[in-house]
């Protein structure tokens, strides 16, 4: 594995991780590791930087939900197009071209379950090329991103042997 997929592979599990620390674990100087993750950034490899919250510990709340969604391809231009105008509304997090009985897979969040069934109906569905939806809401999440979420029920209870 190359200085740049080390690199890539640390960034994604801990993309808080520093510079300085990425150089002492790989052995490189801390300066050829900065110009690597710049160059990295202005090529489109490294897109952005998240942070995953478990946003069932906070106060907030929010819907997740999947909707399978088929579609027309567009003449040339395959599903390009169709997966651009469902990224673009603000609600979408992820569209994801697809194998088996559906196309696209869209992830978004809202703010209730009508809030999200409304985006599927009245904005979704109502695209030309747009065939059908399955829409799938998130009821628990216990890993994401590699991160496991929902920690196993561990029996606290002191044991007492006669």
């Amino acid at each position: 594995m190359n200085m740049r997929e080390k690199i890539l592979t640390m960034i994604e599990k801990n993309s808080r991780i520093g510079v300085k620390e990425i150089s002492v674990m790989l052995g490189e100087d801390e300066l050829a590791v900065a110009n690597e993750l710049k160059a990295m950034e202005e090529e489109g490899v490294i897109c952005g930087y998240h942070t995953l919250i478990d946003w069932e510990k906070t106060s907030i709340e929010k819907v997740s939900a999947l909707i399978e969604v088929r579609v027309t391809p567009q003449r040339g231009q395959g599903f390009d197009n169709i997966a651009e105008r469902i990224y673009n509304y603000p609600e979408v997090n992820s569209v994801y071209l697809i194998s088996g009985g559906y196309d696209l897979l869209v992830s978004l969040e809202g703010k209730s379950l009508k809030e999200v069934s409304g985006f599927v109906s009245q904005k979704l569905s109502a695209l030309d090329t747009v065939l059908s939806t399955a829409t799938h809401f998130i009821l628990k999440k216990y890993k994401d991103h590699g991160t496991v979420l929902c920690k196993k029920y561990e029996d606290e209870r002191e044991l007492i042997t006669p």
